[in-house]
């Protein structure tokens, strides 16, 4: 009798733990894989496309990735390579979750233009309307002083990183981000801004700014506005400030290079957290899967809406991807200013493909994270790629991890055979 118990325990316990596993990976099975000829790839090209990266794996320039591509909605690749941890070996698979840093800034804005459409703000608002502690902000001189802004900063210069405040690096011995995002404010009230508003592009605080906006003209958390808003009707069910504890096993680990230039463990780095941290990071506290963040790119590729689950309307989209900086000024994220490309709300766009050295079609919209994560969205040729790995420093040209923003726009339009 205890051992008929124990063997239909142990059944018990081993069909849960394969539900759970099921569970796990449902989500990634759940993607259609189609035909590449039927949405107007090149087989062969698709499959250069899994080839280089498989080719980067093997050579250990990378410890692994996922890559999604799809066209007209229809996903032609799918893959997972490589190993998500090489201390354990444990293989990549397509649900393996990763941090993905600035890719989180594409989601606040999409957050903050739900209230834009609501009514509950304006892009030439003044950023003090929402925010009175920013009433007063000074601008800092070369000769160590300061003056008053020319112009209030706007919330589309806030939208577009040219409100004022200076890179991150600027305000690192300010302590922005220890406790929440009252206190990142009452820091920054407190600073002068480093450039007048509108003329300078400068890659800083400002969408963990819009977070804090997003909550206050919510009455929400950050989080929970954006599960409620974008992620459950997106069904982006492994996206969030923090990961489930039963997740954790899914979760890759950060990686970079040793002397001899090879993938190797990147040592100590903060764990993902089980629990909503204090600081809720809108510019780069989420951490995705490929799919979950496919289906967010396709959102807005469709035209805000995806599955059913509408998110923006399509002119809020549009708007979102048009170029709102001023005559003379440029982004330039890593150093150069980089030709041939402007900046909307919260996304970068191709205006000029040619002088920008890609083959994407115009409007191109598209960022990506720090540990390498990447993503574009072209609505010339209706195509979304989405890209993860995770690397120290890894979104960096000529810190060694290998150029994959370059790479995969040439191999995907080469596959492409048809408009």
């Amino acid at each position: 009798m205890r051992h008929d118990f124990a063997r239909r325990l142990a059944t018990a316990a081993s069909a849960a733990v394969l539900a759970a596993l099921a569970a796990g990976s449902a989500s990634a099975a759940e993607v259609a894989v189609v035909p590449p000829a039927q949405v107007g790839f090149a087989t062969p090209g698709v499959e250069a496309l899994k080839a280089e990266m498989q080719s980067l794996v093997d050579q250990k320039k990378l410890a692994g990735a996922v890559t999604l591509l799809a066209r007209q909605g229809k996903v032609v690749h799918f893959e997972a390579y490589g190993v998500q941890d090489v201390a354990t070996g444990q293989p990549t698979s397509r649900d393996t979750i990763y941090r993905i840093a600035s890719m989180t800034k594409p989601i606040t804005g999409v957050a903050m233009m739900i209230l834009w459409e609501e009514g509950k703000w304006s892009l030439d608002d003044p950023v003090a309307k929402h925010i009175p502690e920013f009433a007063d902000l000074k601008v800092a001189t070369a000769d160590g002083g300061t003056e008053p802004q020319a112009h209030p900063m706007t919330m589309r210069e806030l939208m577009s990183h040219t409100a004022g405040f200076d890179v991150s690096a600027g305000y690192e011995d300010d302590g922005l981000q220890d406790g929440d995002l009252q206190a990142m404010i009452d820091k920054l009230a407190a600073l002068p801004l480093a450039v007048q508003p509108g003329t300078d592009w400068r890659y800083g605080p400002s969408v963990n700014i819009q977070g804090y906006i997003v909550e206050k003209l919510s009455g929400q958390r950050l989080d929970d506005f954006f599960k409620s808003r974008i992620f459950d009707p997106l069904k982006m069910d492994d996206t969030g400030f923090h990961v489930d504890s039963a997740k954790l096993s899914r979760v890759s680990a950060v990686h970079t290079y040793g002397q001899d230039g090879l993938i190797a463990p990147a040592g100590e780095v903060r764990p993902a957290p089980t629990s909503p941290p204090a600081f809720l990071s809108g510019s780069g506290g989420l951490f995705s899967t490929a799919e979950d963040y496919w289906r967010f790119a396709q959102m807005l590729a469709n035209g805000g809406e995806l599955d059913g689950a509408r998110i923006l309307k399509p002119e809020t989209v549009k708007l979102m991807r048009t170029d709102v900086l001023a005559d003379g000024v440029t982004v330039d994220l890593y150093g150069p200013s980089q030709t041939g490309v402007g900046f909307g709300l919260d996304f970068a766009v191709i205006t000029d493909p040619a002088a920008a050295g890609t083959p994407q079609g115009v409007n191109s919209f598209y960022w990506g994270g720090a540990f390498g994560t990447w993503f574009w969205i072209d609505p010339t040729n209706d195509v979304v790629f989405v890209g993860m790995i995770q690397n120290l420093r890894g979104s960096i040209l000529g810190a060694g991890t290998p150029p994959m923003r370059d790479i995969s726009p040439r191999l995907v339009y080469e596959a492409l055979t048809s408009e």
